[in-house]
């Protein structure tokens, strides 16, 4: 089956808003789903009657989905179809926000978040399959970069909006607004899709069990699986060292390379990612720059409200030049389809930063947060919009659903490496000092992330060269 879409007329207008409007907002309910909850945690606590630190399941259940869930569901639209794969996302949107809007204990709002995790997932990855699809069928021989661009800014840029959003609707409706807010998003999403996203080719046969086990490597997938779910609980449980998440951790990623690298169709494609270096930089600067990022949406966050006695809404509404910030970088690179010059710029605004984060105890922390938002907001959105156009044109259109999905699973990486830092660095307390290790973290990592970029002489200016 193909992953393109179906061949319907193409209007003069290839990308219209019809055709973005229902990508653009199901790419955003991923990032605004991850960070939306944050202000709701204590109310939650008190709602379903557990300790605040039992509902921290509920951000680490999201963010273990969406790192196995996205490049799975870009294996999944290659194979079946990026709207088919689309629409089966919006639906487990939309149930996991009545499941969670209902929910009577903290283990049916746990399954809504692996549901929504799950359906958010699936947005990116078909998206890129889509916008690709279509700039092929017009002949479009450079990326469409305003597009790529919006669905950047709809992506990632929009992280740190759900802190704000999360504050004035647990003060206004109460917590379970953060889980109900999905249901109309989903609704409108869905009706958009099925109005504006041509359908997917027809399978021109019919494939068994067996062979479509196969052309997903459904082997591949469980093992991706339980080696980054192990991953992900062994960075969880840091700064205590918990050996049978390493080793365990260890041996099922050794066992998945030995896997994939004879796999007919590989999930997890370990020999594209040894021959093609480029896209392998490309995974790793992604993840730096969202573990600078996440250092400070939340890192910073807590400092705020535990240090500086800031309330949630507020500490949220000081975060948010981040993402306008990231927006308004995004549109101008995205449109030039720009690579080498703004990677360069994020890594030095990401070490500018962190220079920033070390003297944030002082008397200027409240202007020297103000430009840690708007430095890392630059970071983000030439990191990130840059470092898409790379991945664009670094792999083929049979490829790119599950490199998409593969890029959002490394920047999950970056975001729970920040929670694990943070974790050990708050390990008792919230303190002036600790805020200062968060500095050094930030400007050793932005350091790697430099020499990556001006090492790399595979980079080209642009992606229209």
């Amino acid at each position: 089956m193909s992953a393109h879409p179906s061949s319907t007329k193409i209007t003069d207008e290839p990308f219209s808003w019809r055709f973005t409007t229902p990508l653009f907002m199901g790419s955003a309910l991923n990032p605004i789903n991850s960070s939306l909850i944050a202000t709701a945690l204590v109310a939650i606590a008190a709602g379903v009657q557990v300790s605040v630190g039992q509902t921290a399941v509920l951000v680490s259940a999201l963010y273990v989905a969406t790192a196995i869930a996205q490049p799975t569901a870009g294996k999944a639209a290659e194979v079946f179809g990026p709207r088919r794969v689309f629409l089966t996302g919006i639906l487990l949107v939309l149930a996991g926000g009545l499941v969670g809007g209902f929910a009577p204990n903290l283990i049916m709002l746990l399954i809504s978040r692996v549901l929504i995790g799950l359906g958010t997932s699936c947005a990116y990855p078909t998206a890129m399959l889509l916008i690709r699809g279509r700039a092929e069928a017009v002949g479009m021989e450079k990326p469409p970069g305003g597009v790529l661009g919006g669905l950047q800014i709809a992506g990632i840029a929009t992280a740190s909006l759900g802190l704000p959003i999360g504050g004035v609707l647990v003060q206004l409706l109460g917590w379970r607004s953060v889980f109900f807010i999905n249901v109309p998003v989903a609704i409108i999403a869905l009706i958009a899709t099925l109005l504006w996203i041509p359908r997917d080719q027809p399978s021109t046969k019919r494939r068994g069990a067996a062979e479509v086990a196969s052309a997903l490597d459904l082997t591949g997938i469980l093992g991706f699986a339980a080696a980054m779910t192990l991953l992900l609980f062994f960075l969880s449980s840091l700064p205590q060292l918990n050996l049978v998440y390493l080793v365990a951790t260890v041996v099922l990623w050794v066992a998945l390379v030995l896997w994939e690298r004879r796999a007919r169709n590989p999930f997890f494609d370990v020999r594209l990612l040894a021959s093609n270096l480029a896209l392998t930089r490309t995974y790793v600067r992604f993840a730096v720059v969202m573990l600078c990022g996440y250092i400070v949406l939340y890192g910073i966050t807590q400092w705020l409200e535990a240090a500086r006695g800031m309330s949630e809404l507020d500490a949220g509404l000081l975060l948010l030049p981040m993402t306008l910030v990231s927006g308004i970088v995004v549109i101008p690179i995205s449109r030039r389809n720009l690579i080498s010059r703004p990677l360069l710029l994020s890594a030095v605004a990401c070490i500018v930063a962190g220079v920033a984060v070390l003297f944030l105890h002082t008397g200027a922390w409240l202007v020297l947060t103000l430009i840690i938002t708007i430095v890392i907001g630059i970071a983000q959105g030439a990191g990130i919009s840059s470092n898409q156009t790379a991945l664009y044109t670094a792999v083929s259109q049979a490829q790119l659903g599950t490199a998409s999905g593969l890029l959002r699973s490394f920047g999950y990486l970056g975001s729970i490496a920040s929670s694990a830092v943070i974790g050990i660095v708050f390990k008792q307390h919230v303190t002036n000092s600790g805020v200062g290790v968060i500095g050094w973290v930030m400007l050793a990592v932005s350091v790697v992330l430099l020499l990556i970029t001006v090492l790399d002489r595979t980079l080209p200016r642009s992606a229209n060269a």
